[in-house]
């Protein structure tokens, strides 16, 4: 055959073209035996079916949007991995879109999603602005959203995040512990959720023992490394914390670049703990002290409340908010 379609494929089978259908559909109303003669023929004769064809008259897509701020981070693409698992055991593919914490990326991004291209959104958001207006208009096209790590508190949608309030305590705690008294914040955008919420619980654990608060500590960073090399130079020079707790992973990287040209011992004259998923954190010399999120899960779990919206299994499926817990990993960063 030239060009193979199903029409064709029904009338060299001898076999109905709604059963051809069910065949690749994966309909469990269609014997066995039929069902395996369709799929080898087909095969035979290099034929896929058009999906998308089918998916258009359903008014489905079978596609996924995740929006993130950032791939070359370990968190992310463990999240990643989480979503297509559960995605594609659901017969759908996902689209990836980065927004480089870009508020206007972000927007346009969902703005192009809002007329009918995929079947749901799963994000990380990017923290700017407080008009969200473009979130609210995929309501009224029946889009879900599911937020994960980084989320919009006025947006009215499935939230997964971690206890990040405690982990930043515990770890802000644990340099008070060996000494430090002079704890910088490393944070790239402190306006977002989760930006508040971390130096929240580094602000109340510097409190608990006493240590006051100096803003003067609370580095503002950028998604640049260069213009971060130059800030965590500066903060190292003139400032001179003993102690870092990194609210990003690239923040504590680029931390020990700045003390390696700066011949500056760490743990001695300077300790960091960082929330990072890096699976090497353990063979960085020294050995980077962690948070470490359980991103996976979280992508697992991101995944499961969008499909439960998109099936109409949870009514209230939009006021959930998932809250897993991060592990605190000591090591020679940090260490006396």
């Amino acid at each position: 055959m030239d060009i193979v379609n199903i029409k064709k494929l029904a009338k060299e089978l001898n076999i109905s073209t709604s059963t051809i259908s069910r065949a690749f559909n994966g309909s469990p109303d269609i014997n066995k035996d039929t069902k395996e003669r369709i799929l080898a023929f087909a095969k035979e004769h290099n034929f896929l079916p058009n999906h998308y064809a089918s998916n258009l008259r359903d008014k489905k897509t079978k596609t996924l949007a995740v929006i993130i701020p950032e791939i070359a981070n370990d968190f992310f693409s463990q999240a990643i991995n989480g979503i297509e698992e559960v995605a594609r055991k659901k017969g759908f593919y996902i689209l990836l879109y980065r927004t480089d914490d870009v508020f206007e990326k972000e927007v346009s991004f969902v703005n192009y999603l809002n007329n009918g291209k995929v079947d749901g959104i799963i994000m990380s958001v990017s923290g700017e602005a407080n008009d969200h207006n473009y979130l609210r208009q995929l309501e009224s096209k029946n889009v879900p959203v599911v937020f994960f790590d980084r989320v919009y508190e006025d947006i009215d949608a499935a939230k997964v995040t971690t206890n990040d309030y405690d982990s930043s305590f515990d770890a802000t705690e644990h340099l008070l512990q060996t000494g430090c008294r002079r704890i910088a914040y490393l944070v790239v955008n402190k306006s977002i959720s989760i930006g508040q919420v971390r130096m929240q619980g580094y602000m109340d654990a510097l409190k608990k023992h006493n240590v006051v608060f100096d803003d003067e500590l609370v580095i503002d960073c950028s998604n640049d490394e260069k213009v971060n090399y130059k800030i965590l130079t500066k903060v190292l020079q003139e400032i001179k914390p003993d102690g870092i707790f990194s609210s990003v992973e690239r923040l504590a990287f680029a931390t020990y670049y700045v003390c390696n040209d700066l011949a500056i011992d760490i743990p001695k004259q300077l300790k960091i703990v960082s929330f990072s998923s890096l699976g090497i954190a353990p063979l960085l010399s020294p050995a980077l002290s962690t948070i470490t999120q359980p991103a996976y899960e979280m992508g697992i779990k991101a995944a499961n409340l969008l499909f439960e919206a998109l099936e109409h299994k949870a009514a209230t499926n939009h006021k959930r908010h998932v809250v897993l817990k991060s592990k605190l990993f000591i090591r020679r960063s940090s260490g006396e």
